[in-house]
């Protein structure tokens, strides 16, 4: 598995909805990613020594993207690069879906907020193995500023919900999806943790397979500070406690698996 500290170049960089950046990667790592892992970016300023763990968008063999919401310091410098410029990426981070679980199944992705961009290099990686038939992603948004869609409706059948109704179903994704009538075999989603809470109840209550990306606080991105521990309902051999590291053991857990 590729996993080491290198300079990336800046292919482009442009914002793409208010606060949400777009940044494509020269980065020798793309060719072994996964839907589902993560990056660690580094700000240049020394006064901010810490990675900003960023969730992988989609990828090529020689091309990475992350799609991010500009929240602090760190997002902030990197919002300000352009074509040329280099950034130090520690990657590649984590454990990502298995897009083998969806093979023959009626697939529903679920992306909310800034959780949406991993979904999409998710969709589009079932694409490219040619699961296709039956995958729908429904896409939450506070408002009518979306961004990525149209990319999904490219590779799968598209759902919209928003917090206050102008756009698609007035709601959250789980209350689209049962009014869809859809009937998922497995579920696998990336959001806040309100959303990812619903979505375990909820194919819990259905005997539905759920995968859920965790989003978390991070500082060193490889198991060490224990600063991004989820508690689990199984035990952990090793340890002998109930808990995980979302950025070692994650950030993508059998839903049944985490308590949250």
């Amino acid at each position: 598995m590729f996993m080491k500290k290198v300079k990336a170049e800046v292919i482009s960089s442009k914002m793409i909805e208010k606060d949400i950046y777009d940044l494509c990667l020269n980065y020798e790592g793309a060719k072994d990613a996964k839907p589902g892992q993560f990056v660690g970016v580094f700000p240049e300023s020394d006064a901010h020594l810490l990675m900003r763990p960023i969730s992988i968008c989609s990828f090529d063999d020689k091309t990475l993207r992350l799609v991010y919401r500009v929240v602090g310091f760190g997002t902030d410098e990197f919002s300000k690069l352009k074509e040329g410029d280099s950034i130090e990426i520690l990657g590649n981070l984590g454990n990502g879906f298995d897009v083998d679980l969806c093979k023959g199944k009626t697939v529903v992705l679920m992306g909310g907020g800034i959780g949406i961009p991993p979904m999409l290099g998710l969709a589009k990686t079932l694409k490219d193995k040619g699961i296709t038939d039956d995958v729908h992603a429904f896409l939450g948004y506070r408002d009518k500023n979306t961004f990525l869609d149209k990319e999904f409706e490219e590779v799968c059948n598209v759902h919209l919900a928003s917090d206050n109704g102008e756009i698609g179903f007035h709601g959250n994704v789980v209350d689209a999806l049962k009014s869809s009538g859809i009937k998922a075999d497995v579920i696998m989603a990336c959001g806040p943790m309100p959303m990812l809470k619903g979505i375990k109840y909820y194919a819990e209550g259905e005997n539905i397979d759920a995968y859920i990306s965790l989003e978390e606080r991070m500082a060193c991105g490889v198991g060490a500070c224990l600063g991004c521990v989820v508690k689990t309902t199984k035990e952990d051999h090793h340890s002998h406690v109930n808990n995980a590291r979302i950025c070692t053991d994650g950030p993508v857990f059998d839903a049944r698996d985490v308590d949250i």
